[in-house]
Parts: C-alpha cells; sequence; structure tokens
C-alpha cells in the first residue's frame, strides 16, 4: 500500500515514514505543499496524509487543488491547531479526516486503515487465488488452510500480484506499488522477493503459481506446470 506523507517537520515526517514502512506501507515523503500538490496527481497513492501548516503552499489549499482536479484519494489532515473551526476547515476543502498534534502513532495507523477501508468499493475482502488467500486487514496468508509467515515486503509484492487477478504486473509496477518514489536501487530486487515468495508459497505445497513474462514481469497462474519460474 502506497502512502504520501506531506509533512514539513523533518523530525516527525522521518518518524512517520520509520513506522508506517515497517507496518507493510510504501511512504514517499513531501515536506512542502507544492510538492505534495504535484505527487498526489501523478502517483496512485491509497492514503493521503497532510499537514496544514505548510511551506509554499498550506494543506487546505493542497487538498481544495487535488479535489478540484479529481483526485479522489482519501486525505487524513495533520494540525498542530485545535478548534472546531480549523477541523470544520479541513473537511469543508475535502478532507476525509483530520487529527491533531501531538497525536497516537496507533490512531493515526487506525485512521488510515479505515480511510483505505471506506475508499474502496464495498467492505475489506481477503484476496484469493485458487487455495491462496491473503487477508490485508488480518495481515495473514494462507495456502489451503495452511498459515505461511510472510516478510512486510513479501506481503506487498503477494498483495500487488493478487489486486491484479492474474494480469501481468510489470516490475516497475511493482516497484512503484511496494517501495518508494525515492527508491534508487537496484530494480531486480523485485526477483528476490519474488523468488522468496515461490519458496514459501510454491515449493512446500508443490505449485508453481508465480510465472515470470519475458521482458515484463509477473502473474499468477492456476498450478501451470508449464510456468517460468526463472
Amino acid at each position: 500500500m502506497r502512502v504520501l506523507v506531506v509533512e514539513d517537520e523533518k523530525r516527525l515526517a522521518e518518524t512517520l515514514r520509520w513506522g508506517l514502512e515497517a507496518d507493510g506501507y510504501a511512504v514517499d515523503l513531501a515536506h512542502d505543499g507544492e510538492t505534495g500538490l504535484e505527487w498526489g496527481q501523478l502517483h496512485p497513492y491509497q492514503v493521503i496524509v497532510l499537514d496544514i501548516m505548510l511551506p509554499k503552499l498550506n494543506g487546505y489549499r493542497v487538498c481544495a487543488a487535488l479535489r478540484e482536479r479529481g483526485v479522489t484519494t482519501p486525505i487524513l489532515m495533520l494540525t498542530a491547531k485545535n478548534g472546531e473551526y480549523d477541523e470544520a476547515e479541513a473537511l469543508d476543502t475535502g478532507a476525509d479526516d483530520f487529527l491533531s498534534k501531538p497525536f497516537s502513532y496507533v490512531v493515526l495507523t487506525a485512521r488510515l486503515r479505515a480511510l483505505v477501508r471506506r475508499g474502496r468499493a464495498g467492505p475489506a475482502a481477503a484476496l484469493a487465488f485458487g487455495d491462496l488467500v491473503l487477508d490485508p486487514a488480518k495481515r495473514t496468508c494462507r495456502r489451503g488452510g495452511t498459515p505461511v509467515a510472510l516478510t512486510t515486503k513479501e506481503f506487498a509484492v503477494l498483495e500487488c500480484l493478487l489486486r491484479h487477478d492474474g494480469h501481468v504486473v510489470a516490475k516497475h509496477e511493482i516497484l512503484g506499488q511496494v517501495w518508494d518514489v525515492a527508491y534508487e536501487g537496484d530494480p531486480n530486487i523485485v526477483e528476490v522477493y519474488v523468488s522468496a515468495l515461490r519458496r514459501k508459497l510454491d515449493a512446500p505445497f508443490g505449485r508453481r503459481t508465480i510465472a515470470t513474462v519475458r521482458g515484463v514481469g509477473y502473474r499468477l497462474v492456476a498450478d501451470g506446470p508449464g510456468a517460468s519460474h526463472e
């Protein structure tokens, strides 16, 4: 799941990035309103965390501009202010929720999960492909009823593949959804995690679920005996 955090207090921004990445999110950080507005339009975020007091453009103006330009991504607004008029203005400019500083990280993440659930067409549901079941809400994975332990990145890569329902997912798409916009490492990191998923999800169960599409990316196949596992 990819999140944009627009926050000019760099220590707080880095703390949020650290916590959210530990919880399995891919996090992009913007430290001013203009950058937040640009990235909010360009990238397919599942949720945006937006501070109000920002350089260049304040959070109200960023939120209003995103809504005017057709961006429907759920927005949680952060503010050091506390009062009914500030809360009302946040909602009136298009925010979906607000949270006053200082805030509890546990409450922040609970509200983000709620916003993501609301942003989907219908209640959050487990993702299934044959007997492979991934439950994003409970952070669990099962194959034929057997629990399979996954790391946060393995979970995110598998979720990305499952959400494409058997269609080919390009390597750069996986990078964009699971890592962040600042990632400058080897794109072959995707292959490392796909190999790990095959070792955990396929090999122990005698399956061949994740196929390589040469020169493109990966897709899920229904026990394809001829699937390439390069």
